[in-house]
């Protein structure tokens, strides 16, 4: 199954910076432990393209691969958001979206084939920092285009 995640609205690269003493921020997407295609948060937006395995289990949908974390029945793809130093990436916070959050007809849509599950979010919360924990509709729109 194909899923794209689309993120506006960055934060920039100082987000509470002054309070935080972090510079240089990045948001990427989880896989395994590592922090992968990185982007800067000052970027106009950001894109992330994902390959999962989906299958039915008892007549649910569950997915897996690399990106997915959590167990049966909860799973989710993490954005994670650090500081750059050098080729460290120093992660200060994740945002979690969850497959349970997309609505199943959406979901079941994505996993017979009839397009790419599309997950559109601000990446900006209210305060003007990066969006965090767990990321829930109206935040995040899902679709299957």
């Amino acid at each position: 199954m194909r899923i794209r995640i689309e993120g506006t609205d960055l934060p920039g690269r100082r987000p509470g910076a002054d309070a935080l003493r972090l510079h240089n921020v990045h948001v990427g997407v989880q896989r395994k432990a590592e922090v992968v295609d990185r982007v800067r948060a000052d970027a106009a937006d950001a894109a992330w393209d994902l390959e999962v395995t989906s299958r039915e289990v008892d007549g649910l949908l569950d997915v897996g691969g690399p990106w997915v974390h959590g167990r049966p029945g909860a799973r989710f793809l993490y954005l994670s958001w650090g500081a750059v130093t050098g080729d460290e990436f120093a992660m200060f916070r994740r945002a979690k979206l969850m497959f349970g959050d997309v609505p199943t007809e959406v979901l079941r849509a994505a996993h017979d084939g009839a397009g790419t599950l599309h997950g559109r979010l601000r990446l900006t919360d209210a305060a003007g920092d990066p969006v965090c924990a767990r990321v829930r509709p109206p935040a995040i729109v899902w679709t299957v285009d």
